[in-house]
């Protein structure tokens, strides 16, 4: 399974919000909302990724809530 659909099925049953998407210049974006303990182990899963993903860095910043309704591949 690839990074996004993987991290899209794991932040919509930890109960988060928010989207991952491809980027022009092959990275990944990932949004997350929801309790600080969620998200703090959704991005220690990015740092890993999925069986077979090749993540070489993860930039973290913290944003104001967009108040999406749930987790969306866009």
């Amino acid at each position: 399974m690839g990074f996004r659909a993987s991290c899209a099925r794991r932040a919509a049953a930890a109960g988060l919000v928010g989207h991952v998407r491809n980027l022009p210049d092959g990275g990944v974006e990932a949004v997350f909302e929801g309790p600080d303990g969620d998200v703090a182990e959704m991005v220690a899963w990015c740092r890993r990724g999925p069986a077979m993903a090749a993540v070489t860095g993860v930039h973290v910043t913290t944003e104001r809530p967009a108040g999406d309704l749930e987790f969306r591949i866009r």
